[in-house]
């Protein structure tokens, strides 16, 4: 492998980690209605868990409410089940139809432990780009010791790892310092 394609590969895997930090920061409840709280509720149909944004159309009427339109109105009844098993603490209105979720206000403690939920998952995205970049300087190493590429070559390829590291690292604090401060907002 050439440094190019290291760097690449890792650059690669560390925006699929920011991607996966991104979704998981979408499910966490803020002050207002937001369809990512339910887009990844898996929902039992026909056997296999689906995800409730594959089946229903979602949105936000009010700024406290989330309204689930469902493609198949006969789900209704597995869409309440499974919002009802989840761990949002939310409770859903069927009139039959459509379900209506109404999002409470937060209370200060709630904002404090979603908070630090987001700071937990911003840690682990840390980690996660950390390990991808030991990865990549063990790549180079190997490619070092294979005589394909030199000492100067490895020394500019971990350089560049390096600085793609620091780059989603900040990518990731932005992200984070962001979700906190809706979180926090009253």
């Amino acid at each position: 492998m050439s440094i190019e394609e290291i760097a690449l590969e890792a650059e690669e895997r560390m925006e699929k980690s920011l991607a996966l930090l991104g979704d998981q920061l979408r499910g966490i409840r803020t002050g207002r209605a937001n369809v990512g709280l339910v887009e990844s509720v898996r929902v039992e149909y026909y056997g296999s868990p689906t995800p409730l944004k594959q089946m229903a159309n979602l949105s936000t009427p009010e700024p406290q409410q989330i309204l689930i339109r469902p493609f198949d109105p006969t789900v209704i009844g597995d869409i309440v089940k499974a919002i009802q098993t989840s761990d949002l603490g939310l409770t859903p209105n069927s009139d039959g139809k459509a379900v209506r979720l109404n999002v409470p206000p937060l209370s200060v403690e709630q904002r404090k432990k979603l908070s630090n939920r987001v700071k937990d998952l911003a840690e682990e995205a840390r980690v996660a780009i950390r390990n991808i970049r030991r990865d990549a300087n063990k790549q180079a190493d190997l490619e070092q010791t294979e005589k394909i590429l030199t000492e100067d070559d490895v020394t500019t390829c971990k350089e560049e790892i390096q600085t793609l590291t620091k780059q989603y690292e900040t990518k990731v604090n932005e992200l984070a310092d962001k979700k906190s401060a809706e979180i926090m907002e009253v």
